[in-house]
């Protein structure tokens, strides 16, 4: 009887840990409010769109073509994006802005430069070289499968004559 009051007080005692626990990752884990996060990824994606279609205005002015155009606005924010993420920049806008940054070419290239120039230390092949596509390399990988999946698709769409 002794033991099973001493299992009984300790399954007590557990519980009120667990209830303790629960109270505290509460206590510390942030609050998020949805609206205000939508509003900041859609004003930081549409900054930066905005930018990008600014690029693409001028080039288009200077007498390019609308695929050069896109190319020089493409190339042109990636390298902002880098630009500022060698600065330590656009962390911090991406922190504030959410997905409106991330989702972007920008987003892209400050995936695969950050790891970049945080692993630079431990040298060009074991530093650099191992670790650039850490982030990037599975938005790679499945980039290319998703692409691959909905061209099978679409293939076989064709030949059924559906498409």
């Amino acid at each position: 009887m002794a033991k099973n009051t001493q299992t009984t007080a300790e399954a007590i005692e557990k519980i009120k840990q667990q209830e303790e626990y629960g109270k505290y990752v509460k206590k510390m884990t942030p609050v998020h409010s949805l609206p205000k996060n939508m509003a900041r990824a859609f004003l930081s994606g549409g900054i930066i769109c905005t930018i990008g279609q600014g690029i693409m205005n001028i080039c288009k002015s200077q007498g390019l073509d609308a695929q050069t155009s896109g190319s020089w606005t493409s190339l042109l924010l990636v390298l902002f994006s880098v630009i500022l993420t060698g600065f330590n920049i656009y962390p911090r806008l991406a922190k504030w802005g959410g997905a409106g940054t991330l989702v972007p070419i920008t987003g892209f290239a400050n995936s695969v430069a950050a790891p970049a120039i945080e692993y630079q230390k431990e040298g060009q092949v074991f530093g650099i070289g191992c670790k650039i596509f850490i982030i990037a390399g599975p938005v790679i990988l499945y980039g290319i499968l998703t692409s691959a999946l909905m061209g099978l698709i679409y293939y076989t769409l064709r030949q059924c004559g559906i498409v």
